[in-house]
């Protein structure tokens, strides 16, 4: 396993036995990661409106509008 698989796999094997106080199960960093999300059914998020960042420097899909975004 590369040097950066093996780290994925560390944190999330980590945030695993923290979340659920179990071992995790047998996975790759990026599954581990899916299945803890899935797991928790996260839904989704409204990014906060924060002084320190602005629009532009956050990018990624479905990112909200002003409109409906937190103050």
């Amino acid at each position: 396993m590369k040097r950066r698989d093996q780290r994925i796999y560390e944190e999330a094997a980590d945030l695993w036995r923290e979340l659920f106080h179990e071992p995790p199960p047998r996975a790759d960093g990026p599954l581990l990661l899916s299945l803890i999300v899935r797991r928790l059914g996260v839904d989704g998020y409204k990014r906060m409106r924060s002084p320190f960042l602005r629009p532009s420097t956050i990018v990624g899909p479905g990112q909200p509008t002003d409109d409906n975004q937190l103050s």
